[in-house]
């Protein structure tokens, strides 16, 4: 199955409050797409273009502190007047 996805709308970054973590999360997602499938005669499926019509980040928790973390939208600078 081959998939030409358009790029995800609103892509962050985060990071942990409590840990600093940066790298490395779990994010569940809601998305809507609509999508071309294109059937084999032999019944395999390909789908060669899938749009994504909606998204929505339902939950981010670190994957290092789990859900006792506090994971914030994250824009490259660093404060360092935290601790």
């Amino acid at each position: 199955m081959s998939t030409d996805a358009t790029p995800i709308p609103a892509v962050h970054r985060y990071r942990c409050t409590a840990c600093g973590n940066l790298t490395r999360f779990d994010v569940t997602t809601t998305r809507r797409t609509r999508a071309f499938h294109h059937y084999s005669v032999g019944g395999e499926l390909s789908i060669e273009h899938e749009e994504v019509l909606a998204e929505d980040v339902e939950e981010v928790t670190c994957r290092w502190c789990g859900p006792a973390g506090d994971v914030v939208p994250f824009d490259g600078t660093v404060d360092d007047t935290e601790g």
